[in-house]
Formats: structure tokens, C-alpha cells, sequence
């Protein structure tokens, strides 16, 4: 995986990137929605508890696939109050400490959930790089012209 942060456009707002790049063979990932309800049915009235049980669970998911937080390639999130912003950043910031590729990262505001006790709700894709894809990543972009400039099909960005 690449974490792509083009230094062209504005940097990120905290420890995730504007894109990620992944080679061909990863194996992928992608979680439902997880919200803050703890195995034994409880709901923390916080925002805080209820985030820190979405990435437990979020964890144990990745577990169960052979994967961690270190193969995140994408957080999305979704937040029913503002003043939430900062404590909900420092808590993904903190997941993410360990990751040497930061992830690409949505976060959003919403008027609510299924049910008015749940503050947030976070999902991620995850992608673990095989060995024999790991190998190809490189090939990926060989140096040279892009043919689909040539063809018209992207545009020519050394002419930027």
C-alpha cells in the first residue's frame, strides 16, 4: 500500500492520507457500519465510549480475516454532533499510531442512527499486500510516457 498526499493540494486535517494506492492482488476487507454497542448489548452514553467500542470491534473484525490495524487502507465515520469533531479525530488519530501508511479517511456529519442513543458509526477497508503482489507493486508505474496521455485519455500532467 502508498499513501498518496500530493503536496499540490491542501494537506490533510490530521493522520490519514488523501489517497491510498493499492497493487493488484491485495486481499480486501470491508467492514459494515460498527456502532457503539458493546458485546453485552450496552450503549456507553458517550462519545468516547461508544468510539472506542467501534474500534474494539473493528479490531476483532480484522482479527477474524488475519489482518490489523496496520492493513487499514480506509476510515469512514459519521458523527451526530460537531462539538464531537475533536475528541473523534484523537481517538482515530490514536488507533492509527501504529500505521506506517496512513489510511484515506471520510468523515461526516449525520442527523442520526437506527437508534438515538448511538453517537457514531465507523467502518473501515483494510487491504493485506501477498507476497507476490508485494513484488509487482513497483511494476505498477514503470517510468516512461502514460499511454492513456497519449491516447487522450488522462491529461497530461507534465504539461502542469
Amino acid at each position: 500500500m502508498r499513501s498518496l498526499i500530493p503536496t499540490a493540494i491542501p494537506a490533510p486535517l490530521a493522520r490519514y492520507a488523501h489517497g491510498i494506492e493499492l497493487p493488484a492482488g491485495s486481499r480486501i476487507i470491508r467492514t459494515s457500519g460498527q456502532l457503539g454497542i458493546a458485546a453485552d448489548g450496552t450503549v456507553p452514553q458517550s462519545m468516547a465510549g461508544q468510539v472506542a467500542i467501534c474500534f474494539d470491534n473493528i479490531l476483532h473484525i480484522l482479527a477474524e480475516g488475519g489482518m490489523g490495524v496496520q492493513d487499514i487502507c480506509h476510515i469512514s465515520a459519521w458523527l451526530t454532533e460537531r462539538g464531537d469533531l475533536p475528541g473523534y479525530m484523537a481517538a482515530r488519530d490514536a488507533f492509527l499510531r501504529t500505521c506506517n501508511v496512513l489510511p484515506a479517511s471520510t468523515l461526516l456529519l449525520v442527523a442520526g442512527f437506527s437508534r438515538p442513543e448511538f453517537k457514531v458509526e465507523i467502518e473501515v477497508m483494510a487491504a493485506r499486500v501477498q507476497e507476490d503482489a508485494a513484488s509487482r507493486f513497483a511494476d505498477l508505474h514503470p517510468a516512461g510516457p502514460d499511454p492513456l496521455v497519449d491516447i487522450g485519455l488522462r491529461p497530461d500532467q507534465r504539461a502542469l
